[in-house]
């Protein structure tokens, strides 16, 4: 059947009469054959090759193939997808083989609703198309990436029509009353303004809706069609409501339409644009598309898009779904769009996804990482293997938490989840990042400082307690919210003199979101933690790390001496990342001074005071290692204790070890003598447990630790041979509760 015949029958419907016969008549997609367009350029040349049309209904696809099928001298065939296959198309392919090998002439192959083919039919075209027998023109309102075997769409041009422009439309219902061959031109046809505007808008972009809703009004307007000659038929805005009272709603559950329009409404949603979620859930809504369908989309926006910003989302959701299935249509419509508006304007996070990186870090790993020991079932396994040991039970500390490592070994300090800064989640944000910011500082905790058992050559840092969480979660919390207890102006400059750990670096962004901060580390390795870090902040707010190679006390020493008699210190001070001049509203630290001599504390402290602005504040917390615990006082009196505890006293107090020949005071002295005023000491015990292993007891007691010859000075061979037996015995493998004491200096410049 040739759906292109040049007999045109009266009954035959007025879209169907008035397809365009040439490219000049043709209305509309001037994108692709406009003046100059490719498309427009081929047909006119008789060079067309094969193509594929794709668009919605009623945008000329077919009338596109009648175009050229008017313009080639190819042998054209036309056939339809829903109503022809394999047997009709070998037929096609037979009568292009004879025009090519006895006449020499091409064949052109319109398929209209190509997709509607299956794989095997499409297949069956797929050679002859390949070898040039037939030039394949498609039409398909589905998309051919989908649709259309992936080999035909290759060997085609795809050409993708839009929806036909109202101005578009306007000439096309304009032309059909003036053309007397195949419109209504022949009659007195007066199509009022508001009447043509109903049309143009209700049909949505649809050429053969405009132009069946307009043969409908002028055929049924007069008593009699056609009417007699002379009588004028006029189009009024009510008979045009009555010639097409719905609009055409384009909408296909199976394909693009259905897609694009829930991806549509989900966007709209993501976007909080509650107006155009509206719009797109009324597409749906008269598309007849189901509404399980669109709750089952917005549950999953509750949790992939509002997550913790609106924990309440997800039952808001959840209880309009099954509030729509008890009252059903159309009063359910108001849940859908009760449902919908909630979504729309609720507090947006994708924090969700977290776990999705978890899945991928996963996927990713050769080798899954083991459950930590104290994080495994006791219940089967503790006795034998010890599995459980060393778990810190939550609700047995402050606020029911306590910093302890719930990750494999190998990725402790990994970040999956990421708290927004909206909604609910907002208000939890700081709390989490304070959290994890302490489970991080602990696993980057440098060597204790308190006790005696550090010397040069102990290069891995070896201490002598192993804490039973191995890590100091109150003690770190209480010392960070001590330093920060000093007022701090929004716009505030601070420097974190140690950030190694972050410990005060990311509360110093906190408190100073409109200033700057700068953290100082000592090495690349030290410097890649932090950066990791940052990578979840804006590039703006990220704090500026400062490389300082050598000790503080020994670059403040250069400095002041490079600065010469009457000279600002500062000006000799030059560190990549901080500019030349700067002075810092806030200066915070932990344990800076604690193994200095008395002489770089003084330089020290005199660098601080040259780099602190008028007015500005320095906060520090040392531990006092002349105040540290004792061991004499875990273990019961006696003989030997005694005189373990007059060793360590002469230990503590030697004045020729600069780690114990200071006190808090000390320090106010050397910071009030670098011209800073109103200095303020406080000192704080923290209770702690521990557990000493075999290996730290050993390094505790070795000949190379300080503490250790002090005890070969006081004891003989044999005697401390039994201290330590007694060491071993009554605390290796025990909990013991320990004390620190810090030392809180704030002064002003």
């Amino acid at each position: 059947m040739d759906l292109f015949a040049s007999t045109r029958d009266a009954h035959e419907p007025l879209a169907y009469r008035m397809r365009p016969r040439s490219l000049d008549e043709f209305v509309g997609q001037e994108h692709i054959v406009g003046a100059g367009r490719l498309l427009r350029r081929v047909i006119q040349a008789d060079q067309v090759s094969s193509l594929i049309f794709y668009g919605p209904p009623g945008t000329g696809k077919t009338t596109l193939a009648q175009v050229i099928a008017n313009s080639t001298k190819s042998h054209f065939i036309t056939m339809n997808a829903v109503l022809s296959g394999v047997k009709e198309l070998r037929e096609s392919i037979e009568v292009a083989k004879n025009n090519r090998d006895l006449y020499g002439r091409r064949t052109t192959l319109f398929v209209d609703e190509v997709h509607r083919w299956n794989k095997a039919q499409q297949d069956a075209l797929l050679p002859w198309v390949e070898n040039g027998t037939v030039i394949l023109v498609g039409a398909t309102t589905e998309n051919p990436y989908f649709e259309v075997n992936r080999a035909l769409v290759s060997r085609s041009r795809i050409f993708q029509l839009k929806l036909l422009t109202e101005d578009d439309l306007r000439t096309v219902a304009l032309a059909a009353c003036a053309d007397a061959e195949r419109g209504y031109g022949a009659y007195r046809v007066h199509l009022e303004e508001d009447a043509l505007d109903h049309l143009v808008k209700i049909a949505n972009g649809d050429a053969r809706s405009l132009l069946n809703a307009l043969e409908l009004a002028v055929e049924t307007t007069p008593a009699h069609f056609p009417p007699p000659a002379g009588e004028q038929i006029v189009i009024t805005r009510a008979i045009a409501e009555e010639s097409i009272q719905r609009k055409v709603v384009l909408y296909d559950k199976e394909g693009d339409y259905h897609f694009d329009t829930i991806s549509a409404f989900i966007k709209s949603l993501r976007g909080s644009d509650p107006d155009a979620a509206f719009y797109w859930l009324g597409r749906m809504v008269l598309a007849g598309e189901d509404p399980h369908f669109i709750f089952r989309r917005m549950l999953i926006l509750a949790s992939e898009d509002v997550g913790m910003a609106d924990p309440h989302a997800l039952p808001f959701v959840e209880a309009a779904a099954a509030a729509f299935d008890r009252v059903g249509l159309p009063e359910g419509r108001f849940h859908l769009a009760h449902a919908a508006l909630y979504l729309a304007t609720a507090a947006k996070s994708n924090s969700t996804l977290g776990f999705f990186d978890a899945l991928s870090l996963l996927q990713s790993e050769q080798r899954d990482g083991e459950v930590p020991n104290h994080l495994r079932d006791a219940s089967r396994d503790a006795e034998g293997f010890g599995h459980g040991e060393g778990y810190l039970y939550p609700h047995a500390f402050r606020d029911h938490w306590v910093a302890q490592q719930y990750l494999p070994a190998g990725l402790q300090g990994r970040i999956f989840y990421t708290p927004s800064n909206v909604g609910h989640e907002a208000a939890i944000r700081d709390e989490v990042l304070r959290r994890r910011e302490i489970q991080i500082a602990t696993a980057l905790e440098p060597q204790s400082v308190e006790v005696l058992t550090f010397t040069a050559a102990e290069t891995s840092g070896t201490r002598w307690l192993e804490r039973v969480s191995a890590v100091r979660s109150t003690m770190l919390r209480e010392i960070r919210d001590r330093i920060f207890s000093v007022a701090v102006p929004r716009h505030a400059r601070i420097l974190d003199v140690d950030a190694r750990s972050g410990l005060l670096l990311w509360e110093a962004l906190r408190r100073a979101p409109e200033g700057g901060v700068w953290g100082v580390v000592g090495s690349a390795e030290e410097a890649a933690v932090l950066e990791h870090r940052m990578g979840e902040l804006e590039q703006t707010a990220r704090p500026t790390l400062v490389r300082m190679e050598m000790p503080l006390a020994a670059l403040a020493g250069d400095v002041l001496r490079g600065a010469g008699p009457g000279m600002d210190p500062e000006a000799a001070f030059s560190l990549p990342g901080i500019e030349r001049g700067m002075r810092f509203d806030l200066i915070v630290g932990r344990n800076i001074f604690t193994r200095m001599s008395a002489a770089e504390r003084g330089a020290t402290a005199g660098f601080l005071a040259a780099i602190s602005a008028h007015g500005g504040a320095i906060s520090i917390a040392e531990i006092v290692p002349r105040l540290a615990q004792r061991l004499s006082s875990l273990l019961a009196p006696g003989e030997l204790v005694q005189k373990l505890a007059e060793a360590e006293e002469r230990a503590y107090s030697d004045p020729k070890n600069p780690l114990v020949a200071w006190g808090p005071h000390d320090l106010a002295a050397a910071l009030a003598e670098a011209g800073y005023t109103g200095v303020s000491v406080q000192t704080q015990s923290f209770p702690d447990r521990r557990r000493m292993t075999t290996r730290e007891l050993e390094a505790w007691c070795s000949p190379a630790s300080s503490y250790g010859r002090a005890l070969a000075l006081s004891f003989s061979p044999d005697e401390l041979h039994n201290l330590q037996n007694l060491l071993r015995t009554k605390l290796v493998g025990r909990d013991l509760d320990w004390v620190s004491t810090v030392a809180f200096v704030t002064a002003t410049r």
